[in-house]
Order: structure tokens, then C-alpha cells, then sequence
């Protein structure tokens, strides 16, 4: 997808202050330092989400306006961060208000850290996901990380955990998967 315009339509850190804005949505979930940022930047050509190697830094709902056609959420990452339980509580629930009530949301992409896997949250967020009967597409970042080998080893492991759920590889270095990953959104948003 050719980006010509990518821009901050405003941010929510609590339940019903979400922009009002027209467009599809897609959503970006992932742990704390998973590389959900680095993704949404490499997918746009340009450094628009804030990136961070302290986690936790996404404290709210991000919104980008893409081509004045689509709009890219950016979740806070959950996981490891260094914040009270509290803080913690308060982005679940913001989470889980957004991804069930969304008027506009076509899908979230969960973002999977290739040489760790899924673990407890991510699972919980499938399933979350799956009740609610919103399209997951779950993108495994870091693959510039791994030698052939071993990433052909870690992609297969993901696989066998997704239960026919779609996987697609990403690296925010080297683009590796990006028109992938572009193709995808597109079939979420299509009419």
C-alpha cells in the first residue's frame, strides 16, 4: 500500500473519549517491547508510534489516520512494565471497553515475539477475541534475530500453538513480511 499521509488523530485513556473518527480500524496488541510500535512505523514508512526500550511507554489509545481511509490503534502493551497493578487494571479495562465496542474495528493484530511465542496473555486475548468475533491476525516479530534455522524451528512451534489462526513473519529491520502483513489488513477492511 502506497502511504500518503499518515497523521495523530488523538489518543483515549479512558473508556468512551475515542476519537470519532469515520474510518475502519484496526488495532495493534501485543506485549510491552514485542516491537508493536516498530511494526506500525515500518507498515507506514515513517516514524509515527512512539517507539521505547523502557516498556510500558504506550499509556493510552493511540489513533493514526492512514490515507484519510483507515485507522491504525496502537493498545498499550501489556506484560512486563514497570507500573502499579492499578495502572495495569485501568489499561485492561480500557483495552477490553475498545476492542468490545468498537464501532469501526475490522481486526486486531496480535503481536507475537517470534523467539519467545505466545504465552498466557496472548492466549487470553485470542480467546477474549474469538468470543467477541473479532478477526485476529497474529504477526511474529523480530525474525532478523534468528538464523534460517532457527526461525523455520520457532515459526513452526507458533503454528502448532495458533490453531488456524493466521501467522504471518515480520521484521521492523529488514521489511522482511511487510507487503504480507499489508495484504492481510487490506482483506480485514475490505468491504
Amino acid at each position: 500500500m502506497k502511504i500518503t499521509s499518515a497523521e495523530f488523530a488523538g489518543a483515549a485513556a479512558s473508556p468512551g473519549t475515542y476519537p470519532k473518527l469515520p474510518h475502519p480500524e484496526i488495532a495493534f496488541a501485543g506485549r510491552s517491547n514485542v516491537g508493536k510500535s516498530s511494526l506500525i512505523n515500518r507498515l507506514l514508512d515513517r516514524k509515527i508510534a512512539r517507539t521505547s526500550m523502557t516498556p510500558g511507554r504506550t499509556q493510552q489509545l493511540n489513533f493514526f489516520v492512514i490515507n484519510n481511509t483507515l485507522t491504525f490503534v496502537d493498545l498499550p502493551g501489556y506484560g512486563y512494565a514497570k507500573v502499579s497493578k492499578q495502572d495495569r487494571a485501568q489499561w485492561q479495562h480500557l483495552i477490553e471497553d475498545y476492542l468490545v465496542g468498537a464501532e469501526h474495528l475490522r481486526g486486531i493484530v496480535s503481536i507475537v515475539d517470534i523467539r519467545r511465542g505466545p504465552e498466557a496473555e496472548e492466549e487470553a486475548l485470542w480467546e477474549f477475541l474469538a468470543y467477541h468475533h473479532r478477526p485476529v491476525l497474529v504477526v511474529a516479530t523480530k525474525c532478523d534475530k534468528l538464523k534460517r534455522s532457527e526461525l523455520e524451528k520457532c515459526r513452526s512451534a507458533l503454528v502448532a500453538r495458533l490453531e488456524h489462526r493466521p501467522l504471518l513473519l515480520f521484521s521492523a529491520e529488514t521489511g522482511l513480511g511487510k507487503e504480507d502483513v499489508w495484504q492481510a489488513l487490506n482483506g480485514l477492511v475490505a468491504p
